[in-house]
């Protein structure tokens, strides 16, 4: 007779939800599956271990191995599912699991088995050492990220029984893990025969799982998460593995250019993979924005121009919230490759992590490794124009109700005491009592913020056209400098100008004329220069007196 080991405390994994335990799922569902007479799952245990006591030989069951039991599932009709994993000489076996399907009155019905072929080694000794696998599988590791100094690297290996790769054999399944130079975890399991030294498989092993969270500015929004043990870490690998930690209201001590100390970035966990609350009080309420403000930037550029991240090369950057103390500021950090995010005062600002100031502050970034603004004159307000176009165009791609697209920059955190209903106007800057509407040889000597009207107002004519009209419930007013009438594009051709003529034709010292030159450059690659896009640009820009 077969030793047949049945744990009725194993942990089962509950569709899309954290792993609980057979017991919890017993005392949830007992009492309502006896009440329309099904089995219960612990009825559903009993039936399926009498039917491996029946049927051990058909399942490949022998004395020298043992069934842990993963999870039950019970039909409406009263069919039973039992889904097992098997060791062998107490040692897992990869591709060992299988089901049994039972009747609702308890009978074998059959079964379903990962692999048929019999589990039968001559040892259990392996020919190659612990260490020695390690070191393989952290050269695996090492060749899947060429060109990398990774850091923090460990390797542990797990003496495991092979049933996935053809004929039962001894190995070594060795578990990878490291951080990448930007902080970001890399991890691979890697699979090597135990006998012969040879890798048999390797696979990534940080996968996203789906949870949600409450935001201050956005409602609930998705977010790709990392599961860790029974937890949660705010991470995302799909997104090259961007995060959101905790400033823990520190700051940076930084001289001129270079940062002796840094604020922290603890990384977010949570239990349940629904993060915040959707309030200030919340600390994960303002980081479920900043993880959602970057998801929907790497989508943006992602889905509209086919870049992969802020450099362009699938890795991500990271966030940090409750910078400071009162902190009314958000800023890129080349330095870090990271965003940082202020929780405001309370009285001209709340916390700045609105999706389209996520957007602009982390288009500065991809400004740096494009063009290269010059952060003063006129370069500077292209740059910060930059931010603002591919913010707003961020927030129209994210195509969220509760904070819908707009031509109005930072709306969401302004606060009745910064006396108007937003940062920046782009249909008519100098809403804000201090912007250019229109080019002049001044501009070159205002502040980068205000200088960028000029680009700004360029950017609302081309996208939507001069005169009144409603987008998206918002009234709008645009005049030109000239007097004349522009006929707008879409938004969709703004940005794909806009991004040409960035990381094709601009560079570190692109003013107004020569940003002209370049998106008339890019619109003539992308429409032809005889074409009507070609034709907006020019206009557009003439509107706002850059001929």
């Amino acid at each position: 007779m077969s030793r047949i080991r049945h744990v009725r405390g194993s942990r089962l994994v509950l569709a899309g939800t954290a792993a609980t335990t057979a017991t919890l799922l017993i005392a949830a569902l007992a009492p309502g599956a006896a009440a329309a007479g099904r089995p219960t799952p612990a009825t559903a245990l009993d039936h399926a271990a009498a039917a491996l006591s029946d049927h051990a030989a058909a399942l490949g069951l022998t004395d020298a191995q043992d069934t842990e039991v993963r999870d039950v599932i019970v039909d409406e009709d009263g069919t039973q599912h039992v889904r097992y994993d098997r060791t062998y000489r107490e040692l897992p076996v990869l591709g060992g699991d299988f089901v049994v399907h039972l009747a609702p009155g308890g009978g074998f019905r059959g079964a379903d088995r990962a692999t048929d072929a019999p589990i039968s080694l001559p040892t259990v000794t392996p020919k190659l050492s612990a260490p020695r696998a390690a070191d393989l599988a952290a050269n695996v590791l090492r060749a899947a990220s060429p060109g990398e100094l990774l850091k923090k690297l460990t390797a542990k290996p797990e003496l495991v029984v092979d049933a996935l790769h053809g004929a039962p054999k001894l190995a070594w399944r060795t578990d990878a893990a490291a951080l990448d130079p930007l902080g970001n975890p890399v991890a691979r399991t890697v699979l090597t025969d135990a006998g012969t030294g040879a890798r048999i498989d390797a696979w990534d092993t940080i996968e996203s799982v789906s949870g949600d969270g409450e935001s201050l500015y956005g409602g609930t929004v998705p977010l790709e998460t990392t599961q860790s043990g029974s937890s949660y870490r705010l991470e995302d690998p799909t997104r090259g593995g961007t995060y959101t930690g905790d400033a823990e209201n520190r700051t940076d001590l930084c001289f001129l250019t270079v940062c002796l100390v840094r604020a922290p970035a603890t990384l977010f966990t949570d239990a349940d993979n629904h993060w915040g609350t959707g309030k200030a009080d919340d600390r994960a309420s303002a980081a479920v924005d900043a993880q959602y403000g970057t998801d929907a930037t790497w989508d943006y550029y992602e889905d509209a121009h086919g870049r992969t991240g802020i450099a362009g090369d699938g890795k991500g950057s990271y966030n940090r919230v409750h910078y400071g103390t009162r902190y009314n500021n958000a800023f890129w950090d080349d330095g870090c490759f990271c965003m940082t995010y202020g929780d405001g005062d309370g009285t001209t600002f709340g916390p700045l992590v609105s999706l389209d100031v996520a957007g602009h502050e982390m288009s500065h970034g991809v400004t740096s490794k494009t063009a290269a603004l010059t952060y003063s004159g006129e370069s500077g307000g292209l740059n910060e124009a930059t931010s603002d176009i591919f913010g707003t165009l961020v927030e129209w791609h994210a195509d969220n109700a509760t904070d819908p697209g707009d031509y109005l920059i930072g709306e969401k955190v302004v606060r009745d005491g910064f006396g108007r209903d937003a940062l920046r106007y782009m249909d008519r800057p100098s809403r804000d009592g201090s912007s250019a509407d229109c080019w002049s040889s001044a501009v070159g000597d205002m502040d980068v913020h205000y200088s960028s009207g000029v680009a700004n107002h360029f950017a609302y004519l081309l996208a939507e056209g001069s005169g009144t009209r409603t987008v998206g419930g918002v009234a709008y007013d645009s005049p030109t400098c000239d007097g004349s009438t522009v006929a707008g594009i879409g938004r969709d051709k703004l940005g794909d100008i806009w991004y040409r003529a960035l990381t094709v034709y601009m560079t570190s010292s692109t003013d107004y004329a020569g940003a002209r030159a370049a998106t008339l450059s890019a619109a003539g690659d992308l429409y032809g220069t005889d074409s009507a896009e070609y034709a907006a640009v020019g206009a557009a820009w003439s509107a706002v007196y850059v001929d």
